[in-house]
C-alpha cells in the first residue's frame, strides 16, 4: 500500500478549506486517485463533505460551488487499495449515523472479519477497509454508550498489527480531532490558537514549523488551544515540539515546469551542503566518533535499501571496501527482512532511505534492535520513524524531494557514503582528496545539467517515438549500479520497459532481446572494463541495436555520443547518472505524460 496524504486543521479564527486544500496540493506528489475533504459547518444545511475522484484541482473545483465553511476540518488524498477509484470509495468516511467522519492511511488486514463480527446489520457505502473503522467507532458509541475516545480506543484494539495512520472528527465536537498511529507517519503541527495533523510536515510549512511527533501505539486529543498526547497504556505522554528548519517555498516548483527537474538542477548544491556539514577542506570527516569507532569495530557493513536507495548502496559497497578494506554486502530490505542471511560475527547495519518511513526497511531494523546490533540511517528526514529507531542517523540534507522519481537523494546518499567510507580508509593508501573531488563533481554536475538540450535531443531522437517499446543500460562494476537506476528512472516514469545490466551478462540471455532500433546505452567510466563495455555494446549494435554511450574523458574515442569530465572512477556515478536522469525526464515529457507524478507508484512505501 501506498503512502496516502493526510492533513487536518483546528482553529479558533482561520478558515480550514483553503488550509485542507492547500495541503492536499503540497502532498499530491505522494501519489493518489481520489480526494476529499470534510468541514464541520456553523452554517444550518451546509455540505460539509466533499470528495471527487482524480486531482485535487477536481476536488477543488467541486468545493467552490459549495459553502463549506468552518475553521476546523480534516482531508484526505487516496490511491486505491480496497475498492477501485471513485468518490464512494474516497476519504473521508462517514458512519451510519452521519456523525463519525475518519481518513485513513495504512491497511487494515482483518477488516473483512471485523464486518462479519461486528457490523453485520451495518449497511455500508463503499468497498474499502476504512469505513470498517469508522462504523465500529460509531457502534460502539451507540450501542455501549462510549465516549468518542473511548469507542477509537477500543476500536484500535482490534486491528491487531495492521498499519494505520487515523484522523477522527464527531460533528458533536466540532473543534476537536483524534489522531492515532501504527506503522505509517503522522506529525502534530503546534500554532497559536490552532493546531494541525498532517502525514508529511511539507504539506503544513506554510501554518507552522514546530511538530510533535507520534509514536507507534500512540493516540491523541487535538483542540485548537491543546493536545493531549496518550501512550498504548493510556498514560500520559509530554513530548516537546521540533522545529523543522526548512522554509516553506522549498517545496514550491518556481520557475521549473517539473519538480523532478528542479532537483536535478539542485544536485550541485547538495553535495556542497553535504561536504560544508560533514567534511573539513582538510580532510577531516565531521559525522560523529562514535559512528567512526562503531564502523571500524565491525567485521562487516551491511547496507539495507529499496529501490533507488538500493542502487546507491550498491556505488557506497564499493567505496567502502576499496577504500577502508571493509567488507560490505548489500541487500533489499523487502527480501531481508524475512530471509535474514547468516549475519558475521560482529555485523554493522547501514540504512539508506529517502523519506525515512519505507516499511521494508524498518522492518528490517526492528528485527536487528531485536537482536541487539547497531544501526546508522542515512534520511533526508529528520525525526523519520527509521531516524528514531536506528542507533545512530545521519540526514542527508538534500532538502524537500518532492517528484516520485528520486533524483537528488540518490545523489545525497552516494556522496555521504563516500565520505564515511573515506572517514575509515587509510588516507596514505589513497591518491586523491575527497574535498577537492567532490568540489570537482559539483562542477561537472553543473556542466551536464546546463546541457539539458543536449538530452532532450537524444530522448525525442530514441526513446520519445512510440516505436521504442524497451531500452537497455549496460556498464561494469559500478557503472552496473548506474545501469540500475538508468532503467528505474527511465520506466517509472516514462513506461518505457528499461532494464539495467552488468554488460557482460548481454551474452548470457539478454541478447535475445535485442531486435532492429532497440536503444542500448552504455556507460563507460571505469578504466579495468572500458574495452568490454565496448565490445558488448557492439554485440549489441551488430544485431541492430541503436547504440548510446556516456563516456569519461580519458576513456573516450572518436564517435562517442557524451562525454563526462574525468573524476575519481569509484566516484563517476555521481556525474554518470545525471544524463540518464535527464533523459528519462524528457522521454517522459516527449511522451505527454505527468513526470513528477507517474501512474501506479507513490513517493514512499510505508506498507509492506
Amino acid at each position: 500500500m501506498f503512502y496516502c496524504g493526510i492533513v487536518g486543521f483546528t482553529g479558533t479564527n482561520k478558515q480550514s478549506t483553503p488550509i485542507l486544500l492547500k495541503g492536499l496540493e503540497k502532498l499530491e506528489y505522494r501519489g493518489y486517485d481520489s480526494a476529499g475533504v470534510f468541514v464541520p459547518s456553523a452554517e444550518l444545511g451546509a455540505d460539509t463533505l466533499v470528495r471527487e475522484k482524480g486531482r485535487v484541482a477536481d476536488l477543488e473545483a467541486l468545493v467552490a460551488t459549495k459553502s463549506l465553511t468552518g475553521t476546523s476540518g480534516i482531508a484526505h488524498t487516496r490511491w486505491a487499495t480496497h475498492g477501485v477509484p471513485a468518490v464512494k470509495n474516497s476519504h473521508p468516511h462517514v458512519s451510519a449515523d452521519g456523525r463519525f467522519y475518519l481518513v485513513h492511511n495504512g491497511v487494515i488486514e482483518n477488516f473483512l472479519e471485523l464486518k462479519e463480527e461486528y457490523l453485520a446489520d451495518v449497511e455500508f457505502q463503499s468497498d474499502t477497509d476504512t469505513e470498517v473503522a469508522v462504523q465500529l467507532i460509531g457502534k460502539f458509541v451507540d450501542t455501549e454508550n462510549l465516549s468518542t475516545f473511548d469507542a477509537f480506543k477500543k476500536a484500535l484494539t482490534l486491528f491487531g498489527d495492521s498499519a494505520y495512520g487515523f484522523l477522527l472528527m464527531d460533528r458533536e465536537e466540532p473543534d476537536r480531532m483524534y489522531v492515532a498511529k501504527r506503522k505509517s507517519p503522522l506529525l502534530i503541527g503546534v500554532g497559536a490558537d490552532f493546531n494541525v495533523v498532517t502525514s508529511d510536515a511539507v504539506a503544513m510549512l506554510d501554518e507552522t514549523h514546530d511538530f510533535i511527533e507520534l509514536h507507534d501505539g500512540e493516540v491523541a486529543i487535538i483542540d485548537p488551544k491543546k493536545i493531549q498526547l496518550f501512550n498504548e497504556q493510556g498514560e500520559a505522554v509530554e513530548r516537546e515540539p521540533f522545529h523543522l528548519d526548512i522554509d516553506a517555498s522549498e517545496t514550491d516548483k518556481g520557475i521549473y515546469p517539473y519538480y523532478m527537474l528542479k532537483e536535478i538542477d539542485e544536485q550541485p548544491i547538495v553535495i556542497r551542503h553535504l561536504m560544508e556539514r560533514y567534511l573539513a577542506e582538510d580532510g577531516t570527516v565531521q559525522v560523529g566518533q562514535a559512528i567512526l569507532d562503531e564502523m571500524k569495530a565491525a567485521d562487516r557493513l551491511y547496507i539495507v535499501a529499496a529501490g533507488t536507495s538500493y542502487h546507491a548502496g550498491l556505488v557506497g559497497a564499493r567505496m567502502f571496501e576499496r577504500w577502508s578494506g571493509k567488507p560490505t554486502s548489500v541487500f533489499l530490505s523487502s527480501e531481508f527482512a524475512y530471509e535474514q542471511p547468516l549475519l558475521s560475527k560482529k555485523p554493522f547495519f547501514i540504512f539508506l532511505t529517502q523519506s525515512g518511513e519505507t516499511a521494508d526497511s524498518r522492518e528490517v531494523l526492528q528485527n536487528i534492535n531485536d537482536q541487539g546490533y547497531h544501526s546508522l540511517t542515512l534520511t533526508n528526514v529528520e525525526k523519520s520513524t527509521l531516524w528514531r529507531e536506528a542507533t545512530y542517523a545521519l540526514p542527508l540534507l538534500a532538502g524537500p524531494e518532492i517528484a516520485v522519481a528520486s533524483t537528488k537523494a540518490y545523489v545525497a546518499q552516494v556522496t555521504l557514503q563516500a565520505i564515511l567510507a573515506y572517514a575509515l580508509a587509510d588516507k596514505a593508501n589513497l591518491d586523491f582528496e575527497l574535498h577537492e573531488v567532490l568540489s570537482e563533481i559539483a562542477v561537472g554536475i553543473q556542466a551536464v545539467v546546463d546541457d539539458k538540450e543536449t538530452f532532450k535531443a537524444v530522448a525525442d531522437k530514441m526513446l520519445v517515438p512510440e516505436t521504442t517499446d524497451s531500452a537497455f543500460y549496460i556498464g561494469r562494476g559500478v557503472d552496473s549500479a548506474v545501469a540500475l537506476e538508468a532503467a528505474l528512472k527511465l520506466k517509472e516514469i516514462s513506461y518505457v520497459q528499461a532494464e539495467g545490466f552488468a554488460a557482460g551478462e548481454l551474452k548470457h540471455g539478454t541478447l535475445a532481446l535485442i531486435e532492429d532500433g532497440t536503444p542500448v546505452l552504455a556507460l563507460i567510466t571505469q578504466p579495468k572494463t572500458a574495452g568490454l563495455v565496448r565490445g558488448n555494446l557492439s554485440e549489441t549494435t551488430a544485431r541492430g541495436a541503436l547504440p548510446y554511450t556516456i563516456v569519461a574523458k580519458s576513456l573516450a574515442k572518436a564517435g562517442d555520443d557524451y562525454v563526462l569530465p574525468d573524476v575519481n572512477p569509484l566516484l563517476a556515478p555521481l556525474i554518470s547518472v545525471v544524463p540518464t536522469q535527464l533523459l528519462a525526464y524528457y522521454t517522459s515529457l516527449g511522451r505527454g505524460l505527468d513526470v513528477d507524478r507517474p501512474r501506479n507508484l507513490a513517493k514512499s512505501v510505508t506498507v509492506q
